[in-house]
């Protein structure tokens, strides 16, 4: 497009057909065996979404390739893209719990359980489809919340797009997720304006003000509505100046990640960034190795390092936007209580 510059639209259908082979060609043996129309058999074994998810591949593989200074993402609107963050680590779960036992029992009982459902269990080249799938989303996962990597919250001056990116802000961090700024897009200029811009210039302000009080401590970037919309290399250029004036807009992330432990002398603490929620919010159990953390109607599932696994959980709170959990040397039982 430009010097240095490459833009790239994911070719979704590819990845979804690479990566999903195998494990639709297993369902379709199933719906066959039931009698279902094919066409209508190769529509349900689509799993909504999946292509979006399938797309994050694509991600790694450029990643990996070495080829690029840095790769910039535009996500969904945000339920959808905090829906693709979330999966890998709830695919994970399954992954490591359930998937080996489920494997092991139909691979003992496959002749028995092929004679009696009447239909084809799962082979091994399902289930390693399966893992190499999982592999793939935890890299994509690993990448996207490590420290070289950050979300760039963008809204409109709007009540309700305020209240969704506070939700966003804080799912983020839940999930690990670091976000480095944010920016305030389709303002209203005040000058010159009539009386029906003037009255859209105040609600704007009004809420610009708590964009700056939900976001304290990450810069806010501001950008013009534009008497048109902004299309090609020129018009983008005059609009990233305007957003970042002098500032390198693809500067690294600074300051720590949502999600680091600190040792003690007689345990550690955990600490995970979860900015604009009270403790009441949040929702603190403990599940073997597992620490469960949610937040409305997101849930994490935090596998504690093998050192931390031991202790028992003496205590936790919310405080400046941080949940700081507690553990002390006090071993617990084989229960994890």
């Amino acid at each position: 497009m430009a010097d240095r510059l490459f833009v790239q639209q994911v070719d979704a259908q590819l990845r979804f057909e690479q990566s999903w082979a195998d494990i639709q060609r297993y369902l379709l043996s199933i719906l066959d065996v039931a009698g279902l129309d094919p066409v209508a058999a190769e529509e349900l074994t689509v799993i909504p979404g999946a292509e979006e998810v399938l797309a994050l591949l694509e991600l790694r593989l450029q990643a990996l390739s070495g080829a690029w200074d840095v790769i910039v993402v535009d996500c969904a609107p945000t339920a959808e893209t905090l829906r693709l963050l979330a999966l890998p680590e709830a695919l994970g779960w399954y992954m490591h719990r359930v998937l080996p036992v489920e494997r092991r029992v139909i691979k003992a009982l496959r002749p028995v359980l092929s004679r009696a459902a009447g239909v084809p269990m799962p082979g091994d080249t399902v289930f390693d489809a399966l893992e190499r799938l999982h592999a793939e989303l935890e890299e994509v996962r690993a990448l996207l919340s490590g420290p070289d990597a950050s979300v760039r919250i963008v809204l409109t001056p709007e009540n309700v797009v305020l209240a969704e990116a506070r939700r966003a802000y804080t799912t983020l961090s839940l999930f690990g997720y670091r976000v480095d700024g944010v920016v305030a897009n389709r303002i209203f200029p005040a000058e010159g304006a009539d009386d029906w811009r003037a009255g859209w210039v105040m609600a704007q302000d009004e809420v610009l003000e708590r964009v700056a009080e939900s976001f304290a401590g990450l810069p806010i970037r501001r950008s013009a509505y534009r008497p048109r919309e902004p299309v090609g290399v020129e018009a983008l250029t005059a609009l990233a100046r305007e957003v970042y004036d002098e500032d390198d807009p693809l500067a690294a992330a600074k300051g720590r990640g949502p999600f680091r432990i600190s040792s003690g002398e007689h345990g550690a603490v955990l600490r995970l960034s979860l900015p604009l929620v009270s403790r009441a919010e949040v929702d603190l159990a403990r599940n073997g190795d597992d620490l469960v953390v949610t937040v409305g109607s997101y849930r994490r599932l935090i596998t504690l390092p093998s050192g931390l696994a031991r202790y028992r959980i003496a205590g936790a709170r919310v405080e400046q936007g941080e949940l700081q959990v507690r553990f002390v040397e006090d071993p617990v039982d084989e229960t994890g209580r």
